[in-house]
């Protein structure tokens, strides 16, 4: 279906769905920085094909949402989990099976404990605790960095220290999107850079202000659920690459112990995100867990 820029609250935000609106729905959150061209079209049809009805969206300042003006947001990332109940909203759905990749999977878990009448149960890919084990932040904690996880690995921290990108020149963008897309693979398989320098060089280009996706790596946390992840009720799904240079695999097993019930699916040798090698499989498990 065609791109539909939806209003709530005085938002806009650009959304897509596929699918039929009488089947469940399924709404797809992608990471901080990332529009929703990252949950690709092939991977949302699969699971549309499956009975669902899939929404992906772009995040405010990314894709053809809202934009804000670089280094100056306006918004918290409390905004952007009340974002997806908005998305919702905008399409008349009371509750969803929401699937959230990377800081997408913090926002849902964080939506569960927000909104939780929104959400029919969780697929958390990629991704850490959003919260402590207590549930409680220590004041100069950031939610995504628990201190009893391990850090990113050393090739990755290299990376993020080291690479120089001209924002103001398309193709010195571009290549720091590729180049950053082969490490997040996580190096145990074949990379296909042309097929990221496709997608990076359509995201790019899609975008009102491409720039301007660097507001999510200044937001605040804003207004933080008290609730521990333990609250937790809808049955969830834990998906992690055993490869996974961001958040290494500890990550996705201290999410499943936090979470009653949680399930986890390890995809060997798999990095960070959904590889296309492993799109059948995820969308697979998707489907059977929102049975």
């Amino acid at each position: 279906m065609a791109e539909r820029v939806i209003e709530v609250d005085g938002i806009e935000l650009c959304t897509e769905s596929f699918g039929d609106p009488a089947d469940p729905p399924v709404l797809l959150i992608m990471g901080l920085g990332a529009s929703m061209l990252w949950w690709e079209e092939d991977f949302c049809r699969m699971v549309a094909a499956g009975g669902r009805f899939v929404i992906r969206y772009d995040h405010r300042d990314t894709g053809r949402s809202v934009t804000y003006e670089p280094g100056r947001p306006g918004y918290t990332g409390a905004d952007l989990v009340a974002d997806a109940a908005r998305v919702l909203t905008a399409h008349e759905i009371p509750a969803a099976h929401v699937v959230g990749v990377s800081a997408g999977g913090a926002l849902a878990q964080l939506l569960a404990l927000d909104h939780a009448d929104r959400v029919r149960s969780l697929v958390l890919i990629s991704t850490s605790p959003a919260l402590p084990a207590d549930g409680e932040l220590p004041p100069d904690l950031p939610p995504d960095l628990p201190p009893d996880l391990p850090p990113p690995t050393e090739e990755f921290v290299r990376f993020a220290s080291a690479a120089r990108v001209d924002r103001s020149d398309v193709d010195s963008v571009i290549e720091h999107q590729v180049a950053y897309a082969g490490v997040l693979a996580g190096g145990r398989r074949p990379f296909d850079e042309a097929a990221a320098r496709v997608l990076v060089r359509r995201d790019v280009e899609r975008a009102h202000d491409f720039g301007a996706a660097r507001n999510h790596d200044v937001l605040t946390d804003g207004a933080v659920p008290q609730a521990p992840l333990s609250s937790i009720a809808v049955p969830t799904l834990v998906i992690h690459g055993s490869a996974d240079p961001m958040f290494p695999l500890r990550h996705g097993e201290a999410l499943t112990e936090r979470i009653p019930g949680a399930r986890l699916l390890v995809l060997e040798d798999a990095g960070h995100g959904v590889d296309r090698a492993d799109r059948a499989t995820v969308a697979a498990a998707v489907l059977d867990h929102t049975a």
